[in-house]
Protein backbone atom coordinates (compact mmCIF):
# COMPACT_ATOMS: atom_id res chain seq x y z
CA UNK A 1 0.00 0.00 0.00
CA UNK A 2 0.94 3.69 -1.31
CA UNK A 3 2.01 6.11 1.66
CA UNK A 4 -0.44 9.20 1.20
CA UNK A 5 2.30 11.95 0.50
CA UNK A 6 1.05 14.69 3.23
CA UNK A 7 1.94 12.43 5.92
CA UNK A 8 5.26 12.95 5.55
CA UNK A 9 7.11 16.37 6.62
CA UNK A 10 10.84 14.98 4.87
CA UNK A 11 11.34 12.83 2.12
CA UNK A 12 14.59 10.41 1.80
CA UNK A 13 15.59 8.53 -0.58
CA UNK A 14 18.25 5.65 -1.83
CA UNK A 15 19.99 6.18 -5.49
CA UNK A 16 20.89 3.05 -7.23
CA UNK A 17 18.41 0.63 -8.05
CA UNK A 18 15.47 3.12 -6.59
CA UNK A 19 15.50 6.18 -8.38
CA UNK A 20 18.35 5.42 -10.53
CA UNK A 21 19.91 2.19 -12.44
CA UNK A 22 22.80 1.32 -15.24
CA UNK A 23 22.91 -0.14 -18.07
CA UNK A 24 24.20 -4.16 -17.99
CA UNK A 25 27.28 -3.30 -20.51
CA UNK A 26 28.67 -1.06 -17.94
CA UNK A 27 28.14 -2.98 -14.92
CA UNK A 28 29.45 -6.10 -16.74
CA UNK A 29 32.20 -4.41 -18.02
CA UNK A 30 32.94 -2.85 -14.40
CA UNK A 31 33.08 -6.83 -12.91
CA UNK A 32 35.52 -8.12 -15.70
CA UNK A 33 37.83 -5.39 -14.85
CA UNK A 34 37.73 -6.03 -11.01
CA UNK A 35 37.93 -9.63 -11.93
CA UNK A 36 40.88 -9.13 -14.02
CA UNK A 37 43.20 -7.44 -10.85
CA UNK A 38 41.51 -10.05 -8.33
CA UNK A 39 41.94 -12.84 -10.44
CA UNK A 40 38.77 -14.11 -9.95
CA UNK A 41 35.72 -14.29 -12.53
CA UNK A 42 32.43 -13.05 -11.78
CA UNK A 43 29.47 -14.26 -13.39
CA UNK A 44 26.59 -12.67 -14.37
CA UNK A 45 24.46 -13.53 -10.91
CA UNK A 46 27.34 -12.45 -9.23
CA UNK A 47 27.84 -8.88 -10.82
CA UNK A 48 24.06 -8.58 -10.27
CA UNK A 49 24.10 -9.63 -6.50
CA UNK A 50 26.92 -7.81 -5.91
CA UNK A 51 25.33 -4.03 -8.09
CA UNK A 52 21.76 -4.29 -6.49
CA UNK A 53 22.65 -6.28 -2.89
CA UNK A 54 19.82 -8.92 -3.60
CA UNK A 55 19.47 -11.24 -0.93
CA UNK A 56 22.09 -10.16 1.56
CA UNK A 57 24.85 -8.17 2.22
CA UNK A 58 28.02 -7.81 -0.39
CA UNK A 59 30.36 -8.52 1.74
CA UNK A 60 28.77 -11.26 2.77
CA UNK A 61 28.57 -12.78 -0.63
CA UNK A 62 31.96 -11.81 -0.86
CA UNK A 63 33.52 -13.75 1.70
CA UNK A 64 30.96 -16.83 0.69
CA UNK A 65 33.03 -16.24 -2.88
CA UNK A 66 36.48 -16.54 -0.97
CA UNK A 67 36.68 -13.23 -2.12
CA UNK A 68 38.36 -10.61 0.64
CA UNK A 69 36.05 -7.39 0.87
CA UNK A 70 39.24 -5.56 1.73
CA UNK A 71 40.66 -6.40 -1.49
CA UNK A 72 37.28 -5.96 -3.69
CA UNK A 73 36.25 -2.32 -2.81
CA UNK A 74 39.67 -0.52 -3.60
CA UNK A 75 39.73 -2.52 -6.79
CA UNK A 76 35.73 -1.70 -7.57
CA UNK A 77 36.29 2.09 -7.10
CA UNK A 78 39.14 1.81 -8.53
CA UNK A 79 38.01 0.59 -11.80
CA UNK A 80 35.03 2.88 -11.93
CA UNK A 81 34.72 6.15 -14.47
CA UNK A 82 33.00 8.73 -12.68
CA UNK A 83 31.81 9.60 -16.48
CA UNK A 84 31.31 6.51 -17.99
CA UNK A 85 29.17 5.46 -15.02
CA UNK A 86 27.26 8.86 -15.34
CA UNK A 87 26.32 8.41 -19.20
CA UNK A 88 25.29 4.67 -18.34
CA UNK A 89 23.19 5.61 -15.24
CA UNK A 90 19.77 6.11 -16.43
CA UNK A 91 16.38 7.74 -14.70
CA UNK A 92 13.38 5.53 -13.60
CA UNK A 93 10.10 7.10 -15.35
CA UNK A 94 8.26 6.50 -12.35
CA UNK A 95 10.72 8.41 -10.06
CA UNK A 96 10.30 11.68 -12.51
CA UNK A 97 7.19 12.93 -10.18
CA UNK A 98 10.22 13.90 -6.88
CA UNK A 99 11.52 16.95 -9.41
CA UNK A 100 7.92 18.21 -7.91
CA UNK A 101 8.40 17.05 -4.30
CA UNK A 102 7.15 19.94 -2.66
CA UNK A 103 8.86 19.13 0.94
CA UNK A 104 12.50 18.88 2.20
CA UNK A 105 14.42 16.38 0.33
CA UNK A 106 17.68 13.69 0.50
CA UNK A 107 19.48 11.01 -1.04
CA UNK A 108 21.15 9.20 1.15
CA UNK A 109 23.10 6.07 -0.44
CA UNK A 110 26.11 3.88 -0.51
CA UNK A 111 27.15 5.36 -3.89
CA UNK A 112 30.08 7.36 -3.42
CA UNK A 113 30.32 11.00 -3.71
CA UNK A 114 32.94 10.85 -6.67
CA UNK A 115 30.61 9.32 -8.40
CA UNK A 116 26.84 10.28 -6.94
CA UNK A 117 27.82 13.89 -7.91
CA UNK A 118 28.74 13.00 -11.55
CA UNK A 119 25.20 11.05 -12.03
CA UNK A 120 22.89 13.69 -10.57
CA UNK A 121 24.69 16.19 -12.55
CA UNK A 122 24.25 14.02 -16.37
CA UNK A 123 20.57 13.43 -15.24
CA UNK A 124 19.86 17.33 -14.31
CA UNK A 125 18.63 16.18 -11.18
CA UNK A 126 21.27 17.55 -8.87
CA UNK A 127 18.54 20.35 -7.54
CA UNK A 128 16.22 17.79 -6.57
CA UNK A 129 17.66 17.62 -3.44
CA UNK A 130 18.37 19.62 -0.72
CA UNK A 131 21.00 17.18 0.54
CA UNK A 132 22.90 14.44 -0.55
CA UNK A 133 24.92 11.59 1.46
CA UNK A 134 27.01 9.27 0.48
CA UNK A 135 27.89 6.49 3.49
CA UNK A 136 31.10 6.05 4.34
CA UNK A 137 33.10 4.48 7.24
CA UNK A 138 33.01 7.81 8.76
CA UNK A 139 28.85 7.81 8.68
CA UNK A 140 28.59 4.26 8.65
CA UNK A 141 26.79 2.30 6.20
CA UNK A 142 23.15 1.26 6.30
CA UNK A 143 21.43 -0.45 8.27
CA UNK A 144 23.02 1.90 10.53
CA UNK A 145 20.73 4.76 10.80
CA UNK A 146 23.77 7.51 11.12
CA UNK A 147 23.77 8.24 7.32
CA UNK A 148 20.18 8.99 7.42
CA UNK A 149 20.64 10.95 10.37
CA UNK A 150 22.94 12.90 9.47
CA UNK A 151 20.52 13.94 5.98
CA UNK A 152 17.71 14.65 8.62
CA UNK A 153 20.46 16.83 10.32
CA UNK A 154 21.08 18.44 6.76
CA UNK A 155 17.75 19.43 6.18
CA UNK A 156 17.20 21.09 9.47
CA UNK A 157 14.52 18.43 10.37
CA UNK A 158 12.63 18.94 13.75
CA UNK A 159 12.67 16.19 16.12
CA UNK A 160 9.15 15.74 16.19
CA UNK A 161 8.65 15.71 12.04
CA UNK A 162 7.34 12.84 10.22
CA UNK A 163 10.06 11.19 8.15
CA UNK A 164 10.18 8.58 5.33
CA UNK A 165 12.91 6.19 3.76
CA UNK A 166 12.22 5.04 0.19
CA UNK A 167 14.41 2.64 -1.32
CA UNK A 168 14.84 -1.03 -3.02
CA UNK A 169 16.72 -3.05 -0.46
CA UNK A 170 16.64 -4.78 2.86
CA UNK A 171 19.08 -2.62 4.54
CA UNK A 172 16.89 0.83 3.23
CA UNK A 173 14.21 -0.62 5.03
CA UNK A 174 16.38 -1.50 7.81
CA UNK A 175 18.10 1.66 8.13
CA UNK A 176 14.79 3.86 8.15
CA UNK A 177 13.21 1.73 11.20
CA UNK A 178 16.63 2.26 13.06
CA UNK A 179 16.27 5.89 12.36
CA UNK A 180 12.65 5.69 13.79
CA UNK A 181 11.80 6.45 9.71
CA UNK A 182 8.84 4.92 8.15
CA UNK A 183 10.01 2.84 5.19
CA UNK A 184 9.11 2.24 1.71
CA UNK A 185 10.53 -0.33 0.02
CA UNK A 186 10.06 -0.07 -3.84
CA UNK A 187 10.09 -3.59 -5.30
CA UNK A 188 12.47 -3.51 -8.77
CA UNK A 189 13.13 -7.29 -8.48
CA UNK A 190 11.23 -9.88 -7.97
CA UNK A 191 11.04 -11.96 -4.65
CA UNK A 192 11.58 -14.86 -6.33
CA UNK A 193 15.02 -13.32 -7.96
CA UNK A 194 15.59 -11.83 -3.97
CA UNK A 195 14.65 -15.37 -2.14
CA UNK A 196 12.42 -13.14 -0.20
CA UNK A 197 9.83 -10.68 0.58
CA UNK A 198 11.05 -7.59 1.92
CA UNK A 199 8.52 -5.47 4.18
CA UNK A 200 8.20 -1.94 5.14
CA UNK A 201 5.76 0.44 6.04
CA UNK A 202 5.03 0.53 2.38
CA UNK A 203 5.45 -1.73 -0.36
CA UNK A 204 4.91 -0.73 -3.86
CA UNK A 205 5.86 -1.73 -7.31
CA UNK A 206 6.72 1.91 -8.68
CA UNK A 207 6.29 5.31 -7.44
CA UNK A 208 3.66 6.03 -9.89
CA UNK A 209 1.39 4.48 -6.50
CA UNK A 210 3.05 7.10 -4.20
CA UNK A 211 2.76 9.92 -6.82
CA UNK A 212 -0.19 8.77 -8.67
CA UNK A 213 -0.82 12.21 -10.18
CA UNK A 214 2.16 12.14 -12.05
CA UNK A 215 3.11 15.79 -10.96
CA UNK A 216 4.62 15.06 -7.35
CA UNK A 217 3.53 17.98 -5.43
CA UNK A 218 2.79 17.81 -1.59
Amino acid sequence: MAPPVDDYDVWLFDLDGTLVDTEWSYTRSVFDQVGDRLGVEFTDQHAERLWHGIGGTRDHYLRAWGIDPEAFWPAFHAVEDPMARAEATYLYEDARPLGGLDAPTGVVTHCQSFLTDPVLDHLDIADWFDVVVSCTDDTGWKPDPQPLRVALGGLDAQPDAAGVYAGDAVSDVGAAKNASLDAVHVERHSPGKRGHCVLGDHRVSSFADVFPSGDGDA
